[in-house]
């Protein structure tokens, strides 16, 4: 390729890339060690490059272009985005100020729905009055956080990665290959943030690992106006071995219809079928309902091996941020996007220094395990003690009858942290479960170690 062809950033002065100036706003950085690892980019900002443009690639690029950071957000595809049932946690909406009116729905009550059809009102009496579940579309909410990642400062280029060189030394650039309306371009940058999703091609390019992936399917149905209306604020969970063999199926209300779903890791080649079982669940719901999409996409199962190498970090469904028993990914994508990009403006003192992998490692990959670690942790084990058979299903939906395990299980969800309750209702919420698994005759080692997790919680 000629040199002529080659837009390199550590060259080109930034009024040509078209950058807009901003003024930092995020954490103050910490001072650093001047070392070889951190040169002083004189006369130039660090350039990062953010590969994927949903939840984790926006709120990274944004929290980069905010502190300071020249920053390239790459999304292949805007106008499309991941198929997902679209809740996320009450406490994101002030976190990451999302507007009032890109919410469809606030889902304010909750079925959970047992193999054998015993329903337990999940929400209901457990919810205070001014909390609820928002449900929205990934295509409004992905296309606002690009939008305000671009206001902030970011540039971005819809265009196909479709190879990465990577550097011989710790002050080279990484180069991008990438195709815009069937051209071939390249760019060279400082720092490349992978958020790419489950099947990230960064991941690939860095070795991170291998990791389980799960398949979510959905078709978005739209109902007449009085099965829409039982919807109105009302989502659904069933569980059961006709409609996932180790995850559950959903009725999430959308705008104008409902997404209907499920998703599974070890019956992966028999998707449809799960998905028929789930719509034969709800066919007195769905009666006259007409499908208006079918999407399917991988979902991981657990963290990469390797989230971080070099001067790349992985993010989001592409670091493998996505919580057993729930499925949930859309906060931890955000979440993980704007440490990661707060971690490399802290690293790099507002863009003026170079960065090293130890600098991500610690400024952003250590943080995010102090925080989530346990989380994952903690709902990989509920995973698997309740969702392995039908018994153990029902002893789940069972459990769920508690007002008390209600209230603990959406102080969790809603606001993100692991709920501290009372210590005797903790009590007795061990000895419940227990007697609800040996009801199901399904206690072992499984539960010894789920109630030696609950009492170190």
């Amino acid at each position: 390729m000629a040199a002529s062809q080659l837009q390199n950033p550590l060259k080109t002065p930034s009024s040509q890339l078209s950058i807009k100036k901003h003024k930092p706003c995020f954490l103050k950085p910490r001072r650093l060690t001047v070392s070889a690892a951190h040169s002083h980019l004189n006369g130039r900002k660090l350039r990062v490059a953010v590969i994927g443009g949903g939840p984790a690639g926006s709120s990274a690029a944004e929290a980069l272009a905010s502190g300071g950071i020249e920053t390239f957000l790459f999304e292949r595809s805007p106008s499309t985005a991941k198929p997902c049932g679209g809740a996320i946690p009450l406490c994101m909406v002030d976190e990451f100020s999302i507007p009032h009116h890109l919410i469809d729905r606030h889902v304010t009550k909750m079925k959970i729905i047992s193999p054998s059809n015993l329903t337990v009102d999940f929400g209901s009496k457990s919810l205070r009055a001014h909390e609820s579940i928002p449900m929205l579309r990934r295509e409004v909410l992905d296309a606002f956080l690009r939008t305000r990642a671009e206001s902030a400062g970011a540039q971005l280029i819809p265009s196909l990665v479709t190879h990465l060189e990577i550097p011989a030394s710790s002050l080279s650039p990484y180069i991008i290959h990438h195709t815009v309306n069937n051209s071939r371009k390249t760019l060279a940058v400082d720092v490349i943030v992978g958020a790419d999703g489950a099947n990230s091609k960064v991941a690939k390019f860095i070795k991170a690992g291998n990791y389980t992936c799960a398949i979510a399917f959905q078709e978005r149905i739209r109902l007449p106006d009085e099965k829409m209306e039982y919807y109105q604020n009302l989502a659904e969970m069933y569980v059961g071995n006709d409609v996932s063999p180790d995850f559950y199926a959903w009725v999430f209300p959308k705008c104008d219809h409902v997404a209907v779903g499920t998703g599974t890791v070890c019956g992966k080649q028999d998707i449809k079928m799960y998905q028929r079982g789930i719509k034969q669940r709800v066919k007195n719901k769905i009666k006259g309902g007409k499908v208006i999409k079918v999407e399917a996409h991988p979902i991981p199962e657990h963290p990469r091996p390797v989230r971080v190498r070099g001067r790349v970090a992985l993010v989001g469904d592409a670091a493998g941020y996505v919580t057993k028993c729930s499925g949930e990914g859309i906060y931890f994508a955000a979440k993980s996007g704007r440490m990661c990009g707060e971690g490399i403006v802290r690293a790099s003192e507002g863009g003026e220094w170079m960065i090293s992998e130890d600098d991500l490692k610690r400024e952003y990959l250590m943080e995010w395990d102090k925080k989530y670690a346990s989380t994952f942790r903690f709902l990989d084990l509920l995973q698997r003690v309740f969702y392995g058979s039908n018994e153990a299903r029902e002893a789940l939906v069972e459990v769920c009858g508690s007002e008390y395990v209600q209230r603990m299980t959406f102080d969790s969800y809603l606001y993100k942290k692991l709920a501290k309750g009372d210590r005797w209702e903790d009590l007795k919420m061990v000895f419940g479960t227990f007697g609800s698994l040996m009801r199901c005759k399904i206690v072992g080692r499984d539960m010894a170690a789920f109630n030696l997790q609950l009492f170190h919680e």
